[in-house]
């Protein structure tokens, strides 16, 4: 139930007021989001530089120690074992732990290199700036 010592005008002077309100709080979210965009020192180009190269390096990476690891494992095969099963399941976590020891390593190298050149970038879009 509503309260009836209120009149309609004061009623409609709050929500107003909550109405405005909110739309000052969606204002101020716009314009630090404006602000953050624009003061971001990253183009879309050094965006997609940071997300694919690490990215690709760890596919290629993975492909590579995938050759690798088939080749050194196809010169070990003996078809005379009597605990290939065994076998099998020790050289799948072997394989699974080293690929992803390796894949990780580069990740991380290809990762920090990336940021690097980015901010290189930077810098240099910076020096340009000045000297114009």
């Amino acid at each position: 139930m509503s309260d009836t010592s209120e009149d309609p005008a004061e009623r409609l002077g709050k929500t107003a007021d909550s109405i405005v309100a909110s739309l000052g709080n969606v204002d101020r979210k716009v314009k630090a989001m404006t602000s953050a965009r624009t003061n971001d020192p990253d183009t879309l180009g050094d965006k997609i530089i940071k997300v694919a190269i690490p990215s690709l390096t760890g596919l290629i990476a993975a492909k590579v120690f995938q050759t690798l690891w088939n080749r050194g494992t196809a010169r070990l095969q003996t078809d005379d074992s009597d605990d290939d099963a065994q076998q099998g399941l020790l050289m799948t976590l072997l394989f699974a732990g080293l690929s992803a020891a390796f894949g990780a390593i580069l990740s991380q190298l290809s990762d920090m290199g990336s940021r690097a050149f980015v901010s290189h970038r930077h810098c240099k879009r910076q020096r340009q700036n000045r000297t114009r």
